[in-house]
């Protein structure tokens, strides 16, 4: 059973709570391009923001035919551009196209996890080259690391963050389940010249132990250790054993306040969990009244 008891903490301020609604009002739900994505994407509310990210098995093809359904459906759609998964220019050109004659306005460029890259051997790489073919988008995300990259050194990545701002429009951060280190980062990034909005990135609903194996894949299993050792960051609108965000979106209700920091939405890592991370957003609305 879930249980609906508030956590002390969870009512903060007013201003707290006014900045909580209004990003677990209107998040971005992340979809991966499996077979039975669109049964999962009957689960969204009505006129849903979607990321639908870039499958290396599944090719890019994947990724803007399901974007292409869910815009017929009334949602808006973001595909994740993966460089990796780009051949050539000529194959840039013809995505782009594609995008452009389903009316997909928004993108969100990443390196990717294909084996072989092409032509683009970087997310840098793929967003000049979109630069250079006219720009066909209204607004650009590009991924965020507030525990490092297991391949990039910390400065590494700060260089090309800078440098992609002539080209993007936000920064959506990479699974991250401590506040603290979250709230620090942006604070470093914000000192250091990274001017970009700030996308949430969090999982909606998980089972923790998928969430520790992923963890581990991705390379911020210390983040999958503060999460077991901190049970408080467990959703307290669950059942036990799953992860939800309230807790960690409580924990930065002060961030979300303040215009510096400019933490403009969440991207929630539905896992194709859309049923469930649906559920806990009205909960979690309805507990903010």
């Amino acid at each position: 059973m879930v249980s609906r008891k508030r956590r002390s903490n969870a009512t903060g301020t007013e201003e707290q709570r006014a900045a909580l609604r209004a990003l677990v009002a209107v998040p971005k739900f992340e979809l991966i391009p499996l077979s039975n994505a669109m049964e999962h994407a009957a689960e969204l509310p009505a006129g849903a923001t979607v990321t639908v990210t870039a499958s290396p098995g599944k090719g890019l093809e994947a990724t803007i035919e399901l974007c292409e359904r869910l815009a017929a459906q009334g949602h808006t759609p973001i595909p994740h551009l993966s460089a990796h998964m780009v051949r050539d220019a000529a194959h840039l050109d013809d995505l782009l196209q594609r995008c452009q004659e389903a009316g997909l306005r928004r993108a969100f460029v990443v390196g990717g996890d294909a084996k072989d890259p092409g032509a683009y051997h970087d997310g840098l790489a793929l967003l000049r080259g979109i630069d250079e073919a006219g720009r066909p988008f209204d607004e650009i995300g590009v991924p965020a690391y507030p525990e490092g990259h297991a391949d990039i050194p910390d400065a590494r990545l700060l260089e090309v963050l800078l440098e992609k701002q002539r080209y993007a429009s936000y920064m959506a951060t990479q699974m991250c389940f401590n506040p603290e280190a979250i709230v620090a980062w942006i604070g470093a990034m914000r000192a250091a010249g990274v001017t970009l909005s700030v996308n949430l990135g969090t999982p909606g609903v998980a089972e923790l132990k998928k969430l520790m194996t992923i963890s581990t894949k991705i390379g911020i299993a210390d983040s999958a250790r503060f999460l077991k050792k901190n049970r408080r960051m467990v959703g307290h609108l669950l059942s036990p054993g799953k992860f939800g965000p309230d807790a960690l979106l409580e924990g930065m209700a002060d961030v979300f306040c303040d215009p510096r920091a400019d933490v403009i939405a969440l991207h929630l890592f539905t896992f194709n969990q859309v049923a469930a991370t649906v559920e806990w957003q009205q909960r979690m609305l309805a507990e903010l009244g």
